[in-house]
């Protein structure tokens, strides 16, 4: 019987092997794309960021002023690191703690977010782990180096 499950395992593992790259850049993309539209909505109405900032987020030891423009320069530099696999490791990892300080900052996040964001985590935490895949430039700069 262990055999059997053995053999059915190795047989999945070699046919879905091939999906794990795929599975990294679609991580990275959706991240990078969510991320990217938020920051884009911040630059569009940046009396409003600043509002809430200063009122509703409680980020904790930045001042909100400095909170606003470095979060608000993460979620649009940082992406475009993701899309690129260039630097994805690091740009995945300042990413997730970006996303934690987001829900630790915003309570309202609990009830109606959480879900997205713990999503976003495990795909950023994969990135950070299982590196950016094969489309990454990356892994054009190890093979040059």
């Amino acid at each position: 019987m262990i055999a059997v499950l053995n053999k059915i395992d190795s047989l999945m593992e070699s046919a879905l092997k091939p999906l794990v790259p795929v599975l990294l850049l679609v991580s990275r993309l959706w991240v990078a794309w969510v991320f990217f539209r938020a920051g884009q909505t911040k630059i569009a109405s940046w009396d409003s960021t600043l509002y809430l900032f200063e009122y509703e987020y409680q980020v904790p030891v930045l001042p909100w002023e400095l909170a606003a423009y470095l979060g608000t320069a993460a979620e649009l530099i940082l992406p475009v690191f993701l899309v690129l696999g260039l630097l994805t490791r690091p740009a995945a990892l300042a990413l997730f703690v970006f996303n934690i300080v987001a829900v630790v900052s915003y309570p309202a996040l609990w009830e109606k977010g959480f879900y997205d964001h713990q999503m976003w985590g495990v795909m950023m935490l994969a990135t950070v782990i299982l590196g950016p895949g094969l489309a990454a430039v990356d892994n054009f700069l190890k093979r040059r180096g």
